[in-house]
């Protein structure tokens, strides 16, 4: 079964626009949930609006939003007065500029969508866009109304189809210098860091994301199982919290060692293996008569 998209609209570049649709990237259907339950009926339960002056639950059709613009004073809002607020990106994402991927930093960037046509008629404009991005390798800025926010979102070329990332506004993002700054500037030790590198060098891969593996999630997994057959909660024996380094050096020197199939390095700086200069065969200059 396909997935229901997330969002349906126009994806417009200059006059030319085609129909498209997101869909999520990130799916938690197989993940462990909990529902909520009544211990003494084991009934599941429910939550129900109370009135905080009267404690006396609502119904649903006296439930509506409001905003408030006063401690206490709130302007009312109806659903279908929500629902009636549109602007052109609810419907249309318009591609305004285009920059380099890598040039936008990773902490401005939230979440992934899928991008497709939604239908066969918008499959040549919308092939036409994807690979001119791919061909210039650039990203399109846009902008989207998405769960009733507007968010600054980029565009690129994802095989058959697109990749969209919504973005997060600036004011909403902490700068690195505000946790960062004060970090005192330390002047590290060059035979460390050699040794720093050997292990980063002996634990070079490559990124396969099928390996991943949810540990925490099997442990619930096995509590449920365990708990299922009748049996009480299995014990785990918690993990041992690391402690600062004494010495760096020898932690570094152990690290190294400890690698499998690794040897201990016969000196603590890696020397570079020397580059050969391929020499230039150079003709000899005829003298002029």
């Amino acid at each position: 079964m396909a997935p229901r998209p997330a969002w349906k609209g126009y994806l417009k570049l200059s006059l030319v626009t085609c129909a498209i649709e997101l869909t999520n990237v990130i799916t938690h259907a197989d993940k462990v949930s909990f529902h909520i339950l009544n211990r003494k009926t084991g009934n599941t339960v429910k939550r129900i609006y109370v009135d905080a002056e009267t404690g006396k639950p609502i119904e649903e059709g006296d439930e509506i939003k409001g905003y408030e613009i006063d401690k206490g004073d709130f302007v009312h809002i109806e659903e279908d007065e929500i629902e009636a607020v549109q602007i052109e990106t609810s419907h249309t994402m318009s591609l305004d500029g285009f920059v380099d991927k890598s040039s936008i930093r990773q902490i401005y960037l939230d979440t992934p969508y899928y991008v497709a046509p939604a239908d066969k008629v918008s499959q040549d404009a919308f092939a036409v866009i994807r690979d001119a991005m791919a061909g210039k390798k650039m990203a399109g800025l846009a902008r989207i109304v998405l769960y009733r926010r507007e968010r600054p979102v980029v565009i690129e070329p994802l095989g058959k189809g697109m990749v969209l990332t919504t973005l997060r506004y600036d004011n909403t993002v902490r700068q690195p210098e505000t946790v960062f700054g004060d970090i005192e500037a330390v002047k590290t030790d060059q035979e460390m860091t050699d040794l720093a590198e050997l292990i980063i060098d002996k634990k070079k891969t490559k990124f396969d994301p099928s390996k991943f593996e949810d540990k925490y999630e099997e442990a619930l997994l096995e509590l449920i199982r365990a708990k299922k057959a009748g049996h009480k909660a299995p014990k785990t024996k918690a993990a041992p919290k690391p402690s600062n380094v004494v010495n760096l050096f020898d932690a570094l020197k152990k690290s190294l060692s400890s690698d499998s199939g690794s040897t201990k390095p016969s000196s603590a700086k890696a020397k570079p293996a020397a580059k050969r200069v391929k020499a230039k065969s150079v003709a000899p200059k005829r003298k002029s008569a």
